[in-house]
């Protein structure tokens, strides 16, 4: 299990404001022993939860070239046939993945191949579950081209009403590699991918999936 790399920056801030929290209580309330070990507790609690959200496990990926691998951690809320307005404008199969604050947030490329789009939108911060969240909240998009059969997929990183930062370490030309790290959401969010109609889906909705190792789709 390692720390990644995202949450150095909080990890930090973290610590900072737990010694203040402590040094104040032992400066200010010394009287109070309760004080000193709610802010024992309180701190450690802080670093606990920004330890755990930013964990970063080492995983055994599963690779193949005709299968669509999972990008991110989380549920599955979403399968449906929909308009993809924004590159492929055309009727695509929709997979939603719903990551939850306790899942772990480092993104995968599904599948490798080469970068022939990436984008990143300022937006909204509403509920990630909304439908409309995928078009109107704050998002990334990134298209993979599939090296052998020539088939894009579309995967988009959206923010939510916790998450507040997406990273995206894609650019175009880049040679994705599949399960390779492509960006990170802090604090919840989820993560759509856009497939080909012909597709053959592998998960149902509710479905818990696992990032760099669930299988969702086959070309």
């Amino acid at each position: 299990m390692k720390f990644h790399k995202e949450g150095i920056p909080t990890l930090l801030v973290a610590i900072i404001f737990s010694a203040i929290l402590i040094i104040t209580s032992r400066l200010l309330l010394s009287p109070y022993p309760v004080a000193h070990y709610f802010s024992y507790l309180l701190s450690a609690f802080l670093l606990i939860v920004v330890i755990q959200f930013f964990r970063h496990p080492t995983r055994e990926h599963t690779l193949g070239d005709d299968q669509i691998i999972a990008p991110a951690d989380g549920k599955v809320v979403v399968i449906e046939e929909t308009e993809e307005p924004e590159y492929f404008k055309d009727k695509r199969i929709q997979v939603s993945i719903f990551m939850s604050p306790i899942n772990v947030h480092v993104n995968r490329y599904p599948i490798s191949g080469e970068v022939v789009h990436a984008k990143h939108f300022e937006g909204k911060f509403m509920v990630a579950s909304l439908p409309k969240a995928s078009t109107e909240n704050e998002r990334t998009s990134i298209v993979v081209k599939h090296p052998t059969n020539g088939k894009s997929v579309l995967f988009r990183q959206v923010a939510g009403a916790l998450a507040r930062r997406i990273v995206m370490y894609s650019n175009v030309g880049d040679k994705a590699t599949q399960c390779g790290e492509m960006g990170f959401i802090k604090f919840g969010s989820r993560v759509d991918l856009y497939l080909p109609l012909d597709a053959k889906i592998k998960v149902k909705i509710g479905d818990v999936v696992k990032g760099s190792q669930s299988v969702i789709a086959e070309f």
